[in-house]
């Protein structure tokens, strides 16, 4: 088990969203964050207090969490002084990054010496068995977003929160290395070999009671040019039941892609239902999640009408205003 609480590195992020690691733990796990520290250039901060690893110590933190996911998940040179520092000062390391602790000769020299923990948390801990499409007990909800870090994870984890509050069975079920950060348990579906992939999320979404619900965190999105077979992988081994939407309004491109714009949400449904029906003829779209940060409350509620309109879903931030519409809609479904 990871110790707790974080210290969050946030290293040099160019910006707030190549930061969302630290942002996952922060909204969803507060009291696990004891502070933040940033490098000389970096351009996000979480709202928490600055500290040096001398301040976090002497707070209580037991664990440096890399805060930051950036293209290619590697540790940059500038880090490594950061991260051995801390390994003498007695910290744990804590990563989602492709690029392992256990691979730096340097670190694991000195968490040997020191009798520190490093906790790969992408690397796949199970062998996983290939997907057979077979129908399983219980229901599955998938969101699927027109780009990567839209809020798909925000997304399943509000409904999982809001179902739990209505005293309704359910479980958030992690895929990536944020998800596994904040509940301790899940799948690191893009570190797992291709063929297993879709295994691997049957596997992490077993049989279950009939009125149950499994919160199925996205990743990617099946327009990436990128990241699409993780998304693929996430609809035939999820084999949702119910589909929610996922979009960011105010984005220019795709992530990571200037060359690329976004696809519509309607172009969204269409492509995602049509891949979930071969596994699950039941599937329905039940709702579209905004992630509204960058707009006004009045320009976010102006558009979110505008998208029920035209989409004739319910649609709304559920961050921002809670995702007790997008519950109702499950409801419906049982």
């Amino acid at each position: 088990m990871i110790k707790t609480p974080y210290l969050l590195f946030l290293g040099d992020a160019p910006d707030q969203l190549a930061a969302k690691v630290a942002q996952g733990i922060k909204d969803w796990r507060p009291d696990f964050a004891v502070g933040q520290f940033r490098m000389e250039g970096c351009k996000a901060d979480m709202g928490l207090t600055d500290m040096t690893l001398d301040e976090a110590w002497a707070a209580g933190a037991k664990t440096l969490v890399i805060g930051v996911a950036n293209r290619g998940g590697v540790i940059s040179p500038e880090w490594r002084h950061v991260l051995a520092e801390a390994l003498l000062k007695g910290f744990d390391l804590a990563s989602g990054l492709h690029n392992l602790l256990s691979d730096e000769p340097e670190l694991v020299e000195i968490a040997k010496a020191e009798g520190r923990e490093m906790h790969d948390v992408r690397v796949p801990e199970v062998d996983y068995p290939i997907a057979n499409g077979k129908k399983r007990t219980g229901k599955r909800c998938l969101a699927v977003g027109t780009d990567c870090s839209v809020g798909k994870m925000y997304t399943a984890l509000a409904m999982d929160a809001e179902m739990q509050t209505r005293g309704m069975k359910s479980t958030f079920r992690a895929t990536g290395q944020t998800g596994i950060l904040i509940t301790g348990d899940g799948v690191p579906l893009d570190a797992v070999i291709a063929d297993f992939m879709a295994g691997a999320v049957e596997w992490l979404t077993p049989d279950n009671d009939a009125d149950h619900w499994d919160l199925i965190e996205g990743q990617g999105s099946l327009f990436h040019a990128s990241y699409s077979g993780v998304t693929l992988a996430l609809v035939h081994g999820g084999q949702p039941d119910a589909l929610v939407l996922c979009h960011e309004p105010t984005r220019e491109h795709m992530r990571g892609l200037p060359d690329f714009t976004l696809p519509t949400l309607q172009e969204l449904s269409d492509l995602a239902m049509t891949l979930a029906s071969r596994v699950n003829p039941d599937v329905k779209p039940v709702g579209i999640s905004v992630n509204t940060q960058h707009l006004s409350e009045a320009d976010a509620n102006a558009y979110l009408a505008e998208l029920e309109a035209e989409m004739g879903l319910p649609a709304v931030d559920p961050f921002r205003h809670g995702a007790g519409r997008l519950v109702d809609a499950l409801a419906t479904l049982d």
